[in-house]
Order: C-alpha cells, then sequence, then structure tokens
C-alpha cells in the first residue's frame, strides 16, 4: 500500500501467552468441526449446501455456470494426491527419465536462499519469505484425528503467499470464490514443485497447503506480513489478497526478519472489514485480547478474535464462501 513505512524487526508484533499456548487441534478448526462436532449448527454442512436456492433465486454472481466454475477452479488443489506431500514424487516414467545424482553440496548459504526464493517465485510465488519453525503452529491432531509429526530435522519454513485475482472485489459472489479456487490450486502446483526441487538437489521437503500447521503466524514470521483486525494475513503489498502455502525443510535457510508497518494502529481506526461482514463476525473492540469466541479460536494469541461460526453460516447461507474482509480491507487495493 502506498504511503506505508514497512520496517524490518528482530521480533514478530504479535503477542502470545506462552503458558496458554498450545499446538492446536486441526479438527477443532471450522472445517474441521464440520465433520467431526455434532453439535454444531453446520455439521456436516458443506458451503456449497444452498447452492440450488442461490442459483433458483437468479441472482447477479450466482448462474449455474459460475458454480460449475467455482467447482473446477479447485481442481488441483482437491485432487492432485502428491501435492501435500513428504517424499519425492516418482512414478515408472520419471525413474526412467531424470537423472539419479548426488547431495548437492551448498557453499553459500546466502546465495542458496536466494536461488530458493527465486524457484518459487519462477513456479509462481507472488511473495516469498523464510523463518524457522516454530513448532507450536504445527497442529497436534490432523482433521482427520491423526497426530502430526514432523521430525526434529525439519528446522525451517519457506512461506509463500498467492495473489488472488481482481474478482475477489465481487466478493460476496461465486466469481470471488473462484478466485479463491484458482488460488488454491495454484498453491498445490506452487508448494509441490518447491518442495520438488529441494529433494532433487538431495534434502528433505514437505509441501503443505492449509494443512499441517498454521499459515498465518508462519507467514508473519517469515516477515511476509502482520495479522489484521479481520483474523487474516495483510501484506504491505497485496493486503489480504492472499492465499498461503508452505515447504517444510532440513536446509538451515537464511531467515528475514519480521515486518512491522504499524498496522494494529492503522486497524484500531479503519474498521472497513467490520462494516463488510454482513453477520457481524468481526471484532468492533478498540483494542485486541486474548479473548476468544469458540472452540476453533485458538487461546493464548492477543488478536482481534473473529467469530467463525457466524463466519461459516454466512458460507452456507451465501451458497459459497464468502471475501468480503479481504475486498474491504484498503491494503488489498
Amino acid at each position: 500500500m502506498k504511503g506505508v513505512t514497512v520496517k524490518r524487526v528482530d521480533k514478530p508484533t504479535y503477542e502470545i501467552d506462552d503458558e496458554i499456548l498450545q499446538q492446536f487441534n486441526e479438527q477443532k478448526n471450522i472445517f474441521g468441526r464440520v465433520i467431526y462436532d455434532n453439535t454444531a449448527p453446520f455439521f456436516y454442512k458443506w458451503d456449497y449446501v444452498n447452492s440450488e436456492k442461490m442459483i433458483e433465486n437468479k441472482k447477479k454472481g450466482y448462474s449455474r455456470v459460475e458454480l460449475a466454475r467455482v467447482i473446477a477452479s479447485w481442481t488441483l488443489y482437491n485432487h492432485f494426491v502428491g501435492a501435500f506431500s513428504d517424499q519425492k514424487l516418482d512414478n515408472e516414467d520419471t525413474k526412467l527419465t531424470e537423472p539419479q545424482l548426488s547431495q548437492y553440496e551448498i557453499g553459500d548459504m546466502v546465495e542458496f536462499t536466494k536461488e530458493v526464493k527465486d524457484t518459487a517465485l519462477k513456479f509462481g510465488a507472488s511473495l516469498v519469505g523464510i523463518c524457522k519453525l516454530n513448532r507450536k503452529w504445527l497442529y497436534m491432531i490432523n482433521r482427520h484425528g491423526k497426530p502430526i509429526h514432523i521430525p526434529k530435522d525439519y528446522t525451517h519454513a519457506i512461506v509463500m503467499a498467492i495473489e488472488m485475482n481482481d474478482d475477489i472485489f465481487n466478493s460476496p459472489d461465486w466469481s470471488a470464490v473462484t478466485s479463491g479456487g484458482i488460488s488454491y490450486s495454484q498453491m498445490a502446483f506452487l508448494s509441490a514443485s518447491v518442495a520438488q526441487f529441494i529433494r532433487h538437489l538431495g534434502y528433505k521437503a514437505i509441501s503443505s497447503g492449509n494443512d499441517t500447521a498454521l499459515n498465518i503466524p508462519l507467514a508473519i514470521d517469515a516477515g511476509l506480513g502482520e495479522l489484521g483486525r479481520s483474523g487474516m494475513l495483510i501484506t504491505p503489498e497485496l493486503g489480504s489478497k492472499v492465499r498461503i502455502c508452505k515447504v517444510f525443510t532440513d536446509i538451515p535457510l537464511i531467515v528475514d526478519k519480521q515486518v512491522d508497518f504499524s498496522l494494529q494502529d492503522y486497524c484500531r481506526k479503519c474498521k472497513l472489514c467490520i462494516e463488510a461482514c454482513e453477520v457481524s463476525a468481526i471484532s468492533c473492540d478498540i483494542e485486541p485480547s486474548y479473548e476468544i469466541k469458540s472452540v476453533s479460536n485458538n487461546p493464548g494469541i492477543k488478536r482481534w478474535v473473529v467469530d467463525v461460526e457466524k463466519c461459516y453460516m454466512f458460507w452456507l447461507e451465501n451458497g459459497g464462501g464468502c471475501s468480503n474482509c479481504i475486498a474491504a480491507c484498503p491494503f488489498s487495493k
């Protein structure tokens, strides 16, 4: 955003209570609860549940064609089974055609870190940063109830943001939802490709989308942005008009400093995301706090908490997702 002063700082701008903060159970986030929380009003109700009703209403932006486009936009993310993997991707053909070389010897780590970032940008990242892996950001249990185990030698994370296209500003209609789906499918390609790049140099890599760990704090640790009132990562370059993926690796890459562009001061005054939210899910408190609204909020983090249950219930009513808060944010424009 023009006119914003961005400083590189030694500590992230978020505040946590180490005595309260624990690794989060992914089954407690809103999408995990859709499957496992039979007390939730949205139990087994996916976001397209009201899509037929929206089509019948003949509301602009909610046609049968636009619904097909939305679902198609998620194809790579939902169906590329190798996208998020801890193993080198092989099949009988590639085993025959790819050279099997010894581990690449890294001389200058600063130069090699630049090569990693350049590779991520070539593969479609809009922004990329490096951080040490804070294991408190790893999920303890995944969405399917299985413990998450990332070996100790995975010490660093390459965190990448993909810019969403400008259809996001049509939110909450289905063209905006398609913008998100396209970014998620690009995420599958990007994270898988960066992980394969590292594996072909003889090092370890685990590619990850929204799984395995919390994306926003990792992105903050990697110097991509700060946490906004909307509960979203806000970057100085692209606002919250981004989707995040990451790759965990055993290479001790050079880490980036965090950024501080006085976002909390801005969010105290702005409040446009509050006005844009159709169900008042975003806190209008003057100051951030440790308050939580539901079991889907991770305790021990100081922020403006979002009532994600209200948010998801609007998704159901809308027949698909909503990105009003992203579209309203001045940094996104």
